[in-house]
């Protein structure tokens, strides 16, 4: 398994952005399918993006599509999530994961950060 590293999170007003970083810890991304999950207060963890190995496709959950940009990049292939036009209902812990094939589900990951708080006040 490859230890992630999530950095970026904070708070922002509504409207404002945010821009994710999940870096690997000792070797690189780049035999992993990425993706970011959510889980706000007294919720269900939930899927917001991911992005195949080759980079070349990404995913969307529908309540984040056209705000937010997953992409990788660098030599370790670090993944980021770019956030706009936030609204107070993507107030969540954010967590990057690691997994052999992309897809929409947590069970496809193995492999978790320790999560990154985001907070959009109103």
């Amino acid at each position: 398994q490859v230890q992630l590293v999530e950095s970026g999170g904070g708070l922002v007003q509504a409207g404002g952005s945010l821009r994710l970083s999940c870096a690997p810890s000792g070797r690189t991304f780049s035999s992993y399918a990425m993706g970011w999950f959510r889980q706000a207060p007294g919720k269900e963890r939930e899927f917001v993006a991911a992005i195949s190995r080759s980079g070349g496709a990404t995913y969307y959950a529908d309540s984040v599509k056209g705000r937010v940009t997953i992409s990788r990049a660098g030599a370790k292939n670090t993944v980021t999530l770019q956030m706009n036009s936030l609204k107070p209902e993507d107030t969540a812990v954010y967590y990057c994961a690691a997994g052999a094939h992309v897809g929409a589900t947590a069970e496809q990951f193995g492999s978790w950060g320790q999560g990154t708080q985001v907070t959009v006040s109103p």
